[in-house]
């Protein structure tokens, strides 16, 4: 398998686990030899004030492992407890892009001026369209919790 990038990085709270998440994920080995994956400590998601109960970090963290297992990516996976919206993409670690959500990519524009301003190349931005449930509205963890869809996006 041929990549673009020797190492990116990706993140999320991957509550719930679903459809959206896999794609991302499988996005960001599609593009890159090995991924940092950024997964929301508990503590940075009572910060961000979701409107929902969220899963514990373990309970996320064994949910995110048994997916990377179940497709042969977890050698080719560090899993880092992310404790702000940054994680390892300020450090010295050889990034060189970051795949993010439509929705996300605001984010990592943030990122690539944090960047600029610490002397840092910008990372290259790999933005991947939400996956549509079947009324094609985005999958998201909110609906899902919500009882209005499932986590492949079927409507409930």
């Amino acid at each position: 398998m041929v990549t673009k990038y020797h190492n990116a990085a990706v993140g999320g709270t991957f509550d719930e686990f679903h459809k959206g998440h896999r794609f991302l994920l499988l996005k960001a080995f599609e593009v890159a030899d090995h991924v940092q994956v950024g997964l929301s400590s508990d503590q940075f998601v009572k910060k961000m004030g979701k409107p929902h109960l969220t899963a514990s970090y373990d309970q996320r963290f064994d949910d995110l492992k048994a997916f990377l297992r179940r497709n042969g990516l977890l050698e080719r996976a560090t899993i880092v407890p992310l404790d702000d919206p940054f994680g390892v993409t300020l450090a010295n670690g050889g990034l060189e892009a970051i795949v993010v959500s439509k929705e996300t990519e605001p984010m990592a524009v943030k990122i690539n001026q944090k960047r600029s301003a610490l002397g840092k190349k910008p990372l290259d931005v790999v933005a991947i369209d939400m996956v549509a449930s079947e009324n094609h509205f985005p999958i998201s963890t909110t609906r899902i919790r919500c009882g209005e869809i499932d986590r492949e996006g079927h409507l409930v």
